[in-house]
């Protein structure tokens, strides 16, 4: 009777399973691999790159995504080899992501086709950054700029990790949650897509891609697409299927948490619209963009973050990067960088400086005005990898802005960068407050100022 119980109970189980695994619901085909995905590459990097607590990661960033999925999938974290390993019903379907110096964590879907001792380390740089209060008090009300980063730290649902303030070049506020400094590398999701509109920028000013022409993305070409050009994807108007609701059934979410090669899956969507046509923002694009860039970086995936570093990292100062690939070795383009909240900061202050570091041209002087270019059938919401109209705050400002709740304002008009990272979900996490709070702020400094 017992052996009777425990084969009825094996049977069920996988009945139970195959269902899940076959079924088109929300806990379906789609969703519970995608769900394992983002629960081994997140924890991965959460705890590899950001070096937060596992825990914690898990309690901020991945079980609110999950929901119900939570108590089907396992997490297990193999420090000595640097991987993690999640699982849906003890095992039956697992994805695994693996840490690389320098690389950040990849899943891994064909260990025999992966080079787990590819590596480059950062290097970290001197760090001038300071708080300059003599600045701060000349040019901001103190109160109210403190109120501003009360509020937005304030714990009802936020968690907000990171927030800061510049101005003209000046650091005037800064703070962080607990367990995070201006050190940690935290995770940007979408605004890697202003990354890779600035990147644009680096070749555009070397004279190594022509963005308007057609035929320089590889994978678009092998498709039969050639007539997709940079500027295109850059704009979110490559006109492809590829809708994004980041519910875990979405076309992006299976290219990010189950795809080995995320340019290819992209590339032979479902043509929609002719390019240029209709604004529709998936994140298939802006990997399609970057893998176009990466034919002119160099011939492997560290040649191709030697160079991102060497061009654009270094130069800004941006000293904690990093940018994670897909299994084929394609830098992950719309959502897997990894930066301080002073790094993010550091790539919208090269807007602000007309895209000059001390006596080096990085981007073209031109180029702010071609990100914030509205995208035909945006609604003036978004131009080249930034967004674009925020109500309430001047006319040009452009920001950075990605899942859970990432910004960064660039506002050049008043020579000001403000940023707000967390791991929010199902909530507001007030980070277009906090940047209205600190303009108001600016616009009127104490009388003994």
């Amino acid at each position: 009777m017992r052996r009777l119980f425990w084969v009825i109970a094996v049977i069920a189980a996988l009945v139970l399973g195959g269902w899940i695994y076959l079924s088109q619901s929300v806990t379906g085909r789609i969703y519970l691999p995608s769900g394992t995905g983002i629960t081994a590459k997140q924890t991965c990097s959460l705890t590899f790159v950001s070096g937060l607590d596992p825990d914690r990661a898990q309690a901020l960033y991945i079980t609110p995504l999950l929901g119900g999925a939570n108590a089907l999938i396992s997490v297990d974290i193999d420090r000595e080899n640097r991987r993690v390993t999640s699982a849906v019903l003890g095992g039956l379907y697992k994805q695994t992501a693996v840490y690389r110096d320098g690389l950040g964590c990849t899943l891994v879907h064909d260990f025999d086709e992966f080079d787990a001792s590819l590596s480059l380390p950062i290097t970290d740089g001197p760090d001038p950054m300071t708080l300059d209060a003599d600045w701060r008090d000349a040019n901001f009300d103190v109160d109210a700029l403190s109120a501003a980063l009360d509020d937005v730290f304030t714990e009802d649902g936020r968690n907000t990790l990171a927030a800061l303030v510049i101005h003209d070049g000046h650091l005037v506020a800064e703070r962080y949650a607990e367990g995070v400094d201006e050190t940690t590398p935290l995770h940007g999701w979408s605004m890697t897509k202003s990354t890779a509109a600035t990147f644009a920028g680096v070749l555009v000013q070397r004279g190594l891609i022509d963005i308007s022409a057609p035929g320089q993305v590889p994978a678009l070409v092998e498709a039969g697409r050639p007539e997709i050009t940079i500027d295109d994807l850059l704009r979110m108007s490559g006109g492809l299927d590829g809708f994004e609701v980041n519910d875990g059934t979405d076309p992006n979410s299976e290219m990010l948490f189950t795809q080995t090669d995320m340019a290819t899956y992209a590339a032979n969507r479902n043509v929609l619209h002719a390019p240029g046509e209709h604004w529709d923002y998936q994140s298939g694009n802006t990997v399609l963009a970057g893998s176009a860039m990466e034919t002119v970086m160099g011939d492997t995936i560290v040649e191709e973050i030697a160079t991102l570093r060497e061009w654009l990292f270094t130069p800004l100062g941006m000293n904690h990067a990093v940018f994670e690939p897909d299994q084929s070795g394609t830098l992950q383009w719309s959502s897997y960088m990894y930066a301080s909240a002073r790094d993010w900061a550091r790539m919208g202050e090269l807007y602000l400086n007309e895209g000059r570091i001390g006596d080096e041209q990085i981007i073209p002087p031109n180029w702010l005005t071609y990100v914030s270019t509205p995208t035909v059938t945006s609604d003036d919401q978004y131009g080249a990898g930034f967004w674009l109209n925020i109500p309430g705050l001047p006319s040009d400002t452009v920001v950075m802005r990605g899942f859970q709740q990432q910004w960064t304002f660039v506002i050049p008009s008043e020579d000001l960068i403000v940023l707000r990272m967390g791991a929010t979900l199902g909530s507001d996490g007030g980070a277009p407050d906090f940047a209205r709070a600190v303009l108001a702020a600016r616009q009127a400094p104490s009388a003994a100022n």
